[in-house]
């Protein structure tokens, strides 16, 4: 099987235009064949900034963890639970390996598995129900990290990609209209995305319990894995092993354990810092009451090392 570095390499080679027909082609052939292609075996479901990135990628380099498909895509997700929930059934499948596919690797490495990695579809309050309905027995990794982190690496992305002007202090302030825009219709219209939802909810994001509860609304607790993302960034290796064993394939050595999607980051100003946690620790202390353990965020208004762990 063709390894993730190479295939990355081949991708990064190739001319926009080549991709664009390649891309294409192959998605008609994926929705032709969605009959054979069974859906994904498990959900990496967030948080955003959460180190979602940096799992997926640990995994795709698991001997019996498929890549979506077509491979050298490198996808990580496939969007469908919000802005590609317009689309068919036969379209989402599209991305995922066939059963004869999935057999010959299984005849090489032994039980395979397969999914995708989006942080929006834990936070997404109509998401969960979507999931089930069509996806019941699928397994969910939520990944939560310090909410005041979060919250800066969510807006740290924001400035990089060229969708955030505003300070950090600003943005705040900024976040309960921001989304107030379309909350009505996304209160309505559960298949309605809103792009502000997705990428202004600084703070908002950070409250895990509510999400945390939806998915428990609609999942037995043996298909739920709750990972403390500040674990994977100091020990990849425990954290990867605690995956395999939940979705059961074989615990391996960790072949590379770098972050990924890693945004070098400026220092948080102290008192916008300090209000962050005063207005997360309640919310903190109600989920880990909920998770019976204590996640172990600092309450004082010093962020926790990690400049910003990968996304």
């Amino acid at each position: 099987m063709t390894s993730v570095p190479r295939l990355a390499r081949l991708k990064d080679r190739s001319p926009r235009a080549v991709r664009d027909v390649a891309n294409h082609v192959t998605r008609t052939y994926g929705v032709a064949s969605a009959h054979w292609r069974p859906y994904p075996d498990f959900l990496i479901v967030g948080t955003k900034r959460g180190g979602t990135t940096s799992l997926w990628n640990y995994l795709l380099d698991h001997d019996q963890v498929l890549p979506m498909f077509p491979a050298p895509r490198l996808r990580k997700s496939s969007d469908y639970f919000f802005v590609n929930l317009h689309r068919s059934d036969r379209w989402y499948r599209s991305h995922f390996h066939t059963v004869p596919y999935r057999r010959r690797r299984a005849d090489e490495v032994g039980t395979v598995v397969t999914g995708e990695a989006s942080p929006y579809y834990m936070y997404g309050p109509h998401i969960p129900a979507h999931i089930a309905r069509i996806m019941p027995q699928v397994r969910l990794i939520v990944l939560l990290r310090d909410p005041v982190n979060r919250a800066y690496g969510h807006y740290q992305e924001r400035v990089k990609e060229g969708t955030e002007d505003l300070s950090f202090s600003a943005a705040l302030e900024a976040e309960p209209q921001r989304l107030a825009v379309d909350e009505q219709r996304r209160q309505n219209d559960p298949t309605y995305y809103s792009r502000a939802h997705d990428l202004f909810s600084y703070r908002d994001r950070g409250i895990y319990l509510p999400q945390l509860q939806r998915l428990a609304e609609h999942f037995p607790a043996d298909q739920l894995l709750v990972v403390r993302s500040e674990d994977l960034y100091t020990d990849p290796q425990t954290v990867y092993d605690d995956v395999a064993r939940f979705l059961g394939i074989r615990p391996q050595p960790l072949r590379d354990a770098r972050q990924h999607n890693y945004i070098p980051r400026s220092p948080i100003d102290p008192e916008v810092a300090a209000t962050l946690r005063a207005f997360y620790q309640p919310h903190n202390r109600r989920l880990f009451e909920y998770l019976g353990r204590d996640l172990g965020w600092p309450k004082s208004s010093s962020p926790s090392r990690c400049d910003d762990c990968g996304g």
